[in-house]
């Protein structure tokens, strides 16, 4: 079975603390909008996504955006 790499790449992230609101929503511009709960719904190019206190939020190298568990993130990512 062929296998492959995941090809480098800088993205930029913010981890969402439920209390980062404001931060969010100028990160991801127009792409999501928080819920009354408190956790945010992410518009990604697969439909709605909900984000939940610490869950990254990513955008991605088309200028996507999506969420991703912490323990996803630190598997796959590290501080450029």
């Amino acid at each position: 079975m062929p296998k492959f790499r995941k090809k480098p790449a800088v993205i930029e992230a913010i981890q969402f603390t439920g209390e980062n609101i404001e931060e969010i929503s100028t990160f991801i511009n127009q792409h999501g909008q928080p819920y009354e709960n408190g956790d945010y719904c992410i518009f990604t190019l697969e439909g709605d996504h909900r984000a939940i206190p610490k869950d990254w939020i990513i955008k991605g190298i088309q200028g996507e955006f999506y969420p991703c568990k912490p323990d996803i993130f630190e598997a796959t990512y590290e501080k450029a």
